[in-house]
């Protein structure tokens, strides 16, 4: 068995909306059915007793492929990972099958991957059984990339609500929403966190001067820098001290109720290592609560108690500390729902004060305190006291979280219980925190959680707002580029920052900010990601879409403008233009539920995708007697159809006319296939609502040149003769542009063609079979990549599709594009019209003007 691709779909896709692994595997012929593989099902499942049915939905034989899908399933799901979904395909080639298994993390889906090979291959050969190793590996690398509790509890929260999200980097910084809708999140704090307030929490010796002169009881006390200053400030307070560092957080370095030098040398020592400057403060009795306040409510409260064990009269401390930490509930990090607690130097001092040392045996039923402080991160648990918080109070925590000017902020609170003020109990508040931990408010030891990712996110977005901008994805075979320009511009019509993409790159408020082909998710998830957008719009190629699936989770409007006999055929094993269809589709499948699909009638393969589109469907076509069109509007739905030299917009007993001489790209309807893009377009536009004096005005204003549409029908006039430039690069294209053509007067017509060599030898040689029944003049020229064929193979190909031609009169061989594009203008004369099929477009357009221009 050998892995021969391995692709990760980050979006959704032709196999559903999960994010998958996608490999492409090769089984050696005894590996295509598993009875050639005496003994291995029985060696496997006796090292992975946990692994689920192994089947073929394709009614053939179980193949070492179909176990290495379910390996790879079954391994994350042991680890803890939540996926559900797999699936194995075979492939025209023998022994080459397509597995997919869906992951949570792309990192951990990886590396079931990898140790689902070596758990198969472990059983073929029968070396010996890591399960425990593997799931181990697992676990460690999910828990470290996956969003840690507060970060997910705002994303889960986002996503209930309908917000995308994005995860920037592997930390927990996340981009909500999109363009310029979006907001920003990192763990507890967001992109409202004021920097300023955040250096003042960090300061907890300013923060408690804020406090005082808003009226907040806070404990006073001094700045030191030594073990002899601190000694020196409990002295003159006179009662038990905390000592903190000035800049910490966690509870790090944190202790409290000390009042020996000796505790003292050690408390400081141990927080002079996290700041160099350390607070001694009056120790507030009491019980330690953490108060989360966001925007300007208390939503959640939590008394914490210190992390402590009880004595059983065998066990030492250690031996129980370590034992409690067994429960699964506590880890290392923040992912779980408690701390492992630590035996360290400020452990140590506090088991001192009650006569114990790690190696002490309690007696039975004797509650030992490890440290005084009552954080989570230092081994503490926490009970929620929400409903029991006095209004004062409450009020106190908000001033506290508003003086500094925390938009979130955790209060942290010392007193002898919430039911009443401060003030009456002697309280105080000792600390505020930015970015606070969730998780004792999500998950507590004791009572219920409260949903604070959703406080959070109610402050981030209003009522009703779910972080996305209109957004537009088109596909099709051909007169995708022309439709999403077109799109583009009625946005800017419409006073809108317009993002979009295409095959000439990535455009942003007018400016390009990237090049080349950017008609993929990466390219997608550039303009939803930058924050000068108010709307976008998306060519989505299909090889995007196989390779990593969409750049979006949905879409306001999915636009497909035609399959016809489909592009790129005989290439990842899509093979017919139902299955190019099939890829396409996917666009249509994550169409917003309040959205619109807007489907080429004319095309069948196009139309009927409205059966998978989860919102509404407008349908477009020349005819509006075509019998889909027809029942659709007796439906009460939407079609666009031309009638009169108008197209027409109808639903229900509502029409919208606009005329086609209004249109100059259409040429007063004489190019046919633009009145085809400009039907789509206007069922997009009206499908975001958009006024139809800007659908009108913008429709009058487009024009097809090489600024606006490089490439795409670009009219050019050379010694009375008309040029045009056009990227057309299959048979579809090719037809559409002959038959417009042909329609044009002309004293003689020439082509310049060369054919992209990834393409099937039919597919290169139907463009010119259709050419020969149009054109009198052909120049062949062999592009600047041939992408993997041989020198002349191309044109050879390309010249038997001339063969049977009765009209063409001359052929022409030449090697360059821009040699070729000499060769035409030097024989063109005045009446003729001239189509090239340019293949590096910006460079041969700028040929062509610089040949019109001289």
């Amino acid at each position: 068995m050998e892995l021969t691709r391995i692709r990760a779909l980050r979006g959704p896709n032709i196999w559903g909306k999960h994010t998958a692994i996608e490999a492409l595997v090769y089984c050696e012929p005894n590996e295509r059915a598993l009875d050639n593989l005496q003994g291995f099902e029985t060696r496997l499942r006796s090292r992975f007793p946990q692994l689920g049915p192994i089947s073929n939905t394709q009614n053939e034989p179980v193949s070492l492929a179909h176990v290495l899908e379910v390996c790879t399933r079954d391994l994350q799901a042991q680890a803890g990972c939540p996926v559900a979904f797999s699936r194995t395909m075979s492939t025209p080639d023998d022994g080459v099958y397509i597995v997919v298994v869906e992951y949570t993390e792309e990192k951990v889906g990886r590396l079931a991957l990898d140790l689902a090979i070596k758990l198969c291959q472990s059983a073929l050969i029968d070396n010996g059984s890591h399960l425990e190793e593997y799931i181990s590996q697992l676990q460690e690398l999910d828990e470290d990339i996956r969003l840690g509790p507060s970060t997910a509890s705002i994303v889960d929260a986002a996503i209930a609500r309908g917000i995308p999200y994005q995860r920037l980097t592997e930390g927990s910084l996340v981009q909500l929403g999109w363009g310029s809708k979006q907001r920003r999140i990192q763990a507890a704090e967001t992109s409202e966190t004021s920097a300023i307030a955040e250096s003042i929490a960090q300061d907890k010796d300013l923060t408690k001067r804020l406090l005082n002169a808003a009226g907040v009881p806070v404990p006073m006390g001094k700045i030191v820098t030594t073990a002899d200053e601190a000694w020196e400030t409990y002295l003159e307070l006179k009662v038990p001290v905390a000592i903190k560092p000035r800049d910490g957080n966690q509870g790090k370095g944190v202790a409290v109720n000390i009042s020996t030098r000796e505790q003292i040398d050690i408390a400081f020592a141990a927080a002079s290592k996290i700041s160099s400057e350390v607070i001694v403060e009056r120790y507030l009795p009491g019980q330690d609560h953490r108060f989360l306040v966001i925007g300007n409510q208390l939503v959640a409260a939590a008394r914490r108690e210190p992390p402590y064990v009880t004595g059983d009269g065998v066990h030492t401390v250690r031996e129980l500390v370590e034992e409690v930490n067994k429960d699964p509930l506590r880890g290392d990090g923040h992912a779980t729902s408690l701390s492992k607690i630590r035996i360290d130097e400020i452990a140590i001092s506090t088991l001192k004060n009650q006569d114990l040392s790690p190696e002490s045996v309690p007696a039975k039923g004797l509650r030992v305190t490890l440290r005084n402080n009552a954080n989570l991160s230092t081994g503490g648990t926490a009970t929620d006291v929400t409903e029991d918080v006095h209004p004062d109070l409450a009020a106190s925590a908000i001033a506290a979280a508003q003086m500094v000017g925390l938009d979130i902020c955790g209060v942290d609170v010392v007193c002898e219980n919430v039911f009443k003020p401060l003030e009456e109990q002697g309280g105080g508040i000792v600390e505020v925190n930015a970015a606070p931990g969730l998780r004792m408010h999500l998950h507590p030891s004791y009572g219920k959680g409260r949903p604070v990712g959703e406080a959070i996110i109610s402050t981030m977005f209003g009522p009703g707002e779910d972080g996305r901008i209109p957004t537009v994805a088109v596909t099709g075979t051909n007169g995708k580029t022309t439709t999403v320009r077109m799109i583009a511009h009625i946005f800017k019509e419409q006073g809108l920052r317009v993002g979009f993409t295409g095959t000439d790159g990535v455009y942003v408020n007018g400016r390009r900010i990237d090049t080349g082909d950017c008609s993929g998710p990466k390219s997608a998830r550039n303009v939803l990601m930058h924050p000068d957008v108010d709307a976008a719009v998306l060519e989505t190629a299909r090889g995007g879409i196989l390779r990593e699936g969409l750049g979006f989770d949905r879409c306001h409007v999915a636009v497909v403008t035609n399959i016809g006999e489909g592009d790129h055929l005989g290439m990842n094993y899509i093979n017919t233009a139902a299955e190019i269809a099939n890829v396409k589709r996917v666009i249509v499948q994550n169409v917003a539920p309040s959205g619109m699909a807007v489907l080429n009638a004319a095309d069948p393969l196009v139309a009927k995708m409205a059966k998978v589109c989860p919102g509404q469907v407008t349908y477009f076509a020349r005819d509006v007697q075509h019998p889909i069109m027809a029942k659709h509007r007796a439906q009460g739905q939407r079609v666009i159809f031309v009638q009169d030299q108008h197209i027409i917009a109808a639903e229900g007993k509502k029409e919208f006319h606009i005329p086609l001489s209004s249109i100059p790209i259409t040429a007063n309807g004489m190019i046919s296939f633009q009145v085809e893009n400009t039907m789509a377009v206007i069922g997009a536009a009206w499908a975001l609502n958009i006024s139809w004096d800007v659908i009108s005005q913008a429709l009058s204003s487009f024009v097809s040149d090489a600024n606006n549409v490089p490439g795409r029908f670009n009219l050019f006039t050379y010694r009375q003769a008309t040029i045009i430039a056009d990227y057309g690069h299959n048979p579809d294209a090719i037809a559409a542009l002959s038959e417009t053509i042909s329609q044009m007067p002309a004293k003689k017509r020439m082509v310049v063609i060369s054919g992209a060599g990834d393409r099937r030898d039919q597919d290169i040689r139907k463009q010119t079979e259709i050419l020969g029944q149009h054109f009198d003049h052909v120049i062949l020229y062999e592009d600047q990549c041939q992408r993997g064929r041989a020198d002349g193979e191309v044109v050879a190909i390309l010249r038997q599709g001339l063969s049977d031609s009765k009209i063409v009169k001359k052929i022409e061989e030449i090697q360059g594009e821009f040699k070729a594009i000499d060769s035409a203008f030097s024989q063109i004369e005045a009446g003729d019209v001239c189509l090239v099929l340019v293949d590096q477009v910006e460079e041969a357009l700028a040929h062509i003007q610089s040949k019109i221009s001289s």
